[in-house]
């Protein structure tokens, strides 16, 4: 019997010795980077109390939330206010407003800034180079509330920017405010100038990684500037571009409240009215906290699908967050 159990208790030994050894190593590589970890400890400390902490008002969704009662006191009544959302007249008006702004904005300023840096890169004079990333840069800056005020000022009918241009050419100055027609056109360019310059780093990042000898050999071959372009410095900011193409899927949905509240008026709710503002209205301006959760967490669900859905497509090509 004792021949039998030796094995076994040597084996047991090994493991534990081995798992001793991992500790002691763990602990090593903590200690070795320990003024990494520290620098990285107020990023953790946000996301634990901004963004996961946060996450316990999701049980609200499913419960009556009564102010006085309290989280755990309110009755629960499940899948209710997610019933109400999907059978209100607003919610397909809603949905249609919200993927589109989302959608119009990855495909217009999702190439725009692999556009601007293949560009910059191109330029052989160093300051006008700096010059144009500088000015490019400055809008990212800008708060919100700047530039949705910047806006209104460029396109008032008296005496903006915009319309004095068009009255130039001899047309009528138009209320682009109020135009319900151009709301997305609004928000989707002002968008682009606002963010596109701060969206170029990553890919002038990516650039400056690439190896000159790849250039050099297909100059050795023949190849133009052009030809350099589309099978050297694209091919090369396709892994950047997939994880940046994934996040922004994640976004289709979940738009910025800010901007949109900004910028809509009650005349334009037809084209500008979306998931978030309609929850600040409900929630905070009506006090329905849990349709207004219900809503919310519908849009956090749908951005989840979005991402695992494209990063699953992406997974075929070799570049993937996960």
């Amino acid at each position: 019997m004792a021949t039998h159990m030796d094995p076994v208790l040597s084996e047991n030994k090994t493991v534990m010795n081995r798992n001793v050894k991992n500790k002691k190593s763990l602990w090593k590589q903590l200690a070795e980077n320990k003024y990494l970890i520290i620098l990285f400890l107020p990023t953790l400390i946000y996301f634990l109390l901004f963004k996961y902490v946060p996450m316990f008002g999701i049980v609200v969704a499913f419960k009556d939330y009564n102010i006085f009662k309290g989280v755990w006191a309110s009755d629960w009544v499940g899948f209710k206010y997610f019933t109400t959302f999907f059978s209100s007249p607003d919610f397909f008006t809603l949905l249609r407003n919200t993927f589109l702004l989302g959608f119009y904005k990855l495909i217009f300023g999702f190439p725009a800034p692999i556009i601007l840096a293949l560009l910059l890169n191109e330029l052989k004079n160093i300051l006008f180079k700096r010059f144009v990333q500088s000015v490019s840069y400055m809008p990212h800056f800008l708060s919100n509330v700047v530039v949705a005020s910047m806006i209104i000022m460029f396109l008032s009918p008296n005496h903006g920017l915009v319309n004095e241009i068009i009255n130039l050419f001899g047309f009528e100055s138009i209320n682009f405010i109020v135009e319900k027609e151009w709301f997305r056109t609004i928000y989707v360019t002002s968008g682009i100038w606002q963010h596109l310059g701060w969206s170029t780093i990553i890919y002038l990042a990516a650039l400056a990684n690439i190896d000159p000898q790849l250039y050099e050999a297909a100059e050795i071959d023949g190849a133009n500037r052009w030809q350099k372009t589309w099978n050297v410095t694209i091919p090369s900011l396709i892994p950047a571009m997939v994880i940046l193409f994934l996040l922004d899927i994640g976004n289709i949905i979940e738009l910025g409240f800010e901007k949109v509240f900004l910028l809509q008026t009650p005349v334009t709710y037809e084209t500008s009215d979306v998931l978030a503002t309609y929850v600040y209205r409900t929630g905070l301006v009506q006090g329905s906290f849990s349709y207004a959760t219900a809503i919310d967490l519908f849009t956090s669900v749908i951005g989840i699908v979005f991402v695992v859905s494209g990063n699953y497509l992406a997974r075929k090509s070799g570049n993937s967050l996960w």
